[in-house]
Parts: structure tokens; C-alpha cells; sequence
């Protein structure tokens, strides 16, 4: 019922979903030069032979895909990979990262119209959908194909469940069109189970296997140079009202380390003037990267408003609160800092990676703060003694690096998803 009638929403609101993609698209959240994609209209031909189809929500998604690319294309009789994502972000680092023999399109909107035309053009012979962005024409449409599916890396938040158990009926159709469901912890494994996947396994987080970070070496000695022995700490992947809390917490641990310098690297970067001109107004001495503006020795915030560079701020300071957390908002993933070296500092919501953050916090290789007065004294203290901040991350490195097989294991279990497509393709020339 809830299926029909969203099928009945998209069909005849297509001038309110056009209105909105037009709004989109002035704020800079759509390609224009790539736009025909999100209607379904492929930018290039289906490659011969069997295609292996991996779809994304962003950024996060995308970087999680990339290892497990790297290994189907490493397979023999190599298939093509499509690879779909949703975001202009997203796609720029798909641009950058994928290797060759992966080609990236824009996911369709959600109508059927669109769906049908992406589904007829690629038509995979298996496909991934990673995490938990579940659109249901897309979903409905690719099962009533015949084209087999299997979530991958998926999660379900306590909020999340809590929405998806108003529409039981819903949630089992959906989710039974997935052959597989490959969850990251037990609890996602037990919350898919109660909403009705058919088979769920637990398989671990594949951002575990996920590469460093990246960072451009001339750059990062570039503002050490700049910046000097100057006490340092980053807050990273902030959202609104974090940035207040950050310039919070400087004002407090100046007091005793003048020279402090404060690093925010907001999620968005789109909101780096809005932020700026938050921080000006409250007395802060900022410099923006996007602008090239350089850090002196007055700075208070270095705003890293940029993409693509949280690498590089991780191996700039030791400590780093993840941000998502102080707002009630689910938190960020902590595996990228902890790969690189960070003392963690998280907030009291990371409902995002629950089971993660309760290992990383018995491990050692993190601690939580419940507010501004308690992130500016963990601050403080690990400024105060780098031995506390090190102890922390090398615990952090530690069990990140303990989970890094879960890739190994992943490819073991779809190894005859990926068989079964290559018979599926010779059978069909």
C-alpha cells in the first residue's frame, strides 16, 4: 500500500521533484553538465561482457566501495564495474580514485520513468548497494528484474529502526528484494532480522579496510612551516552549532596556551563564509582556506573549508574531536582519524557507529565528552600531556588495524555472487 502510494507521489508530482531539482541545482547540489544522468539518461555505452553494478549514498559510501572495486577488478575475466552516487562530491572523487575499467554515473531520481531507463541502459548482472540508502523504485525495480542484489555494509540505527517499524509492511517488502544482507555489527544484524530481511549475515565495516587518507606532503609541510610549534587541535566534520561550541572551547584552552590555533573542517563546506562570518562576529581571527588566506601568528581558526583534505589535518595535529556528536546527529566515522594517528575526542551521539565507538572506547582508543566544558578540558589536558594524547591513539591505530581483515571476509562471501553473474553474462551471449 505505502509502496503504491509513493509510486502515485512520484508519477504526479514530477513538477514539485523538478521544482526541486532545479533548486538543487542553483545551490550547486547538481552537475548541470551531468544532469541528464539523474533522469535516467546514461552518459556512456553499456561495456560488453558482465557488469557489476555498486551504488552509494556520498562520499562515505564511495570511499568504502573503492577497496572492494580494486579486488573485483583484480579477479580474472575482470567484469566491468558501474558505480553510482548521488552527490557532487561524491562524483568529483570518483573522478579522482577510480581505477580503470570503473565508470561512475549519477544514481536516477526515484521515478519510475527514470529507473526504468537507467535499468533497460545498464541492466547488471549483480548489484551492491552499500549502507542504507534505500530509494524504492530503484529497489522494487532492479528486483522485479531479475537482477540479483545484496546490501552491503549496512546499518540501522536505533532512530532509524524506530521509523521503520511505523511501516512493518513496507520495510519487509523492501528489504526482501535483497538476496543477501551483509551487516557491519550484531545489532544491525538483529534489526534487520525484525524488519524482515530474508538473510542477514554479520560481515564487519568495510571502512576498515579503507586506505589512509590521502594527503598532499608539500602542502602539509607547507603549514607546518606556517604554523610552527604552535598547540594545535582539529575539529573535524563539524555540523551547525559545533563551530560555536569549537570557538567555545578555544576561547577556554587559550587561557592558558596563548598561542592556540584551532582547526574546523565543517562537513559541508558550502556553509565555510556562513561559518566565518558566525566566528568573526564572536571576536575569532579567521582564515579561510578556500581563500587562500594564510595563517599568522594572530589566527584563532584555520577554517579548512575544502574537500578532499581531511588527510591532511588528521597527520597536521595529534588531537581530533569528530564532530556530528556534540549535536544529537549520529556522529562521524572515527576509523579514518584513528588509521592515521589521531587522539580521538568524541561527543555523546555517535548512534552512527555504536558498536565501533564501544570497542574503540574499550580499547582505549578514545574518549567521550558530554559537552563544551568537557571537550575544552580533554583539550586542555592532552595539550598539557602529549604522553595521554599518544596512549590514546596508538590504541586507536591498534584495533583499527586488528579490524582490517573484513575485506578478506567480504570478498570470500560474494565470491560466488560475482561467479554466478559471469555465467549469468555467458549464457545470455
Amino acid at each position: 500500500m505505502i509502496l503504491a502510494l509513493y509510486r502515485l507521489a512520484t508519477s504526479f508530482g514530477a513538477p514539485l521533484i523538478a521544482h526541486y531539482l532545479r533548486k538543487r541545482m542553483k545551490r550547486g547540489k547538481e552537475d548541470p553538465a551531468r544532469f541528464h544522468e539523474r533522469l535516467g539518461k546514461p552518459e556512456l555505452p553499456r561495456p560488453e561482457g558482465h557488469l557489476i553494478w555498486l551504488h552509494g549514498a556520498s562520499v562515505g559510501e564511495s570511499l568504502s566501495m573503492l577497496p572492494v572495486i580494486n579486488e573485483i577488478l583484480s579477479r580474472a575475466n575482470a567484469p566491468s564495474v558501474l558505480v553510482t552516487t548521488g552527490t557532487v562530491t561524491s562524483a568529483r572523487l570518483m573522478r579522482e580514485r577510480l581505477p580503470e575499467g570503473a565508470i561512475h554515473q549519477y544514481v536516477p531520481v526515484d521515478r519510475l520513468p527514470y529507473v526504468t531507463q537507467f535499468l533497460e541502459h545498464w541492466h547488471p548482472d549483480v548489484a551492491f548497494w552499500f549502507e542504507s540508502e534505500l530509494w524504492p523504485n530503484l529497489v522494487t525495480e532492479t528486483h522485479h528484474k531479475g537482477i540479483p542484489m545484496v546490501l552491503v555494509n549496512a546499518r540501522m540505527s536505533p532512530p532509524s529502526f524506530k521509523k521503520w517499524q511505523k511501516w512493518p509492511g513496507f520495510a519487509r517488502n523492501l528489504l526482501g528484494c535483497f538476496d543477501l544482507v551483509l551487516a557491519q555489527t550484531d545489532s544491525d544484524v538483529e534489526r534487520y532480522v525484525a524488519l524482515g530481511a530474508k538473510q542477514v549475515e554479520r560481515i564487519g565495516n568495510l571502512k576498515f579496510s579503507v586506505p589512509p587518507l590521502p594527503c598532499d606532503e608539500g602542502t602539509l609541510v607547507e603549514i607546518r612551516t606556517r604554523t610552527g610549534l604552535r598547540p594545535m587541535w582539529v575539529a573535524a566534520s563539524t555540523h551547525d552549532g559545533e563551530e560555536k561550541i569549537a570557538w567555545d572551547v578555544h576561547c577556554t584552552v587559550k587561557q592558558s596556551h596563548r598561542d592556540l590555533l584551532t582547526i574546523i573542517v565543517p562537513r559541508h563546506p558550502e556553509r565555510g563564509e556562513e561559518i566565518a562570518t558566525m566566528l568573526r562576529e564572536n571576536g575569532a581571527s579567521v582564515a579561510i582556506r578556500s581563500n587562500s588566506e594564510p595563517v599568522t601568528p594572530e589566527t584563532d581558526i584555520y577554517l579548512a573549508d575544502t574537500l578532499g583534505e581531511l588527510g591532511l589535518f588528521f597527520r597536521l595535529s595529534t588531537i581530533v574531536f569528530m564532530g556530528k556528536s556534540l549535536v544529537a546527529a549520529g556522529g562521524q566515522n572515527p576509523i579514518e582519524p584513528a588509521r592515521l594517528g589521531a587522539a580521538i575526542l568524541v561527543g555523546p551521539h555517535t548512534w552512527n557507529f555504536e558498536e565501533i565507538i564501544r570497542s574503540m572506547l574499550e580499547a582505549g582508543g578514545l574518549e567521550v565528552v558530554a559537552n563544551t566544558e568537557q571537550l575544552a578540558a580533554a583539550v586542555a589536558k592532552d595539550l598539557e600531556n602529549p604522553s595521554r594524547a599518544q596512549s590514546r591513539a596508538q590504541a586507536a591505530l591498534k584495533y583499527a588495524e586488528a579490524e582490517s581483515a573484513v575485506l578478506e571476509r567480504f570478498i570470500d562471501r560474494i565470491s560466488p555472487l560475482l561467479d554466478a553473474a559471469e555465467d549469468n553474462a555467458h549464457a545470455r551471449a
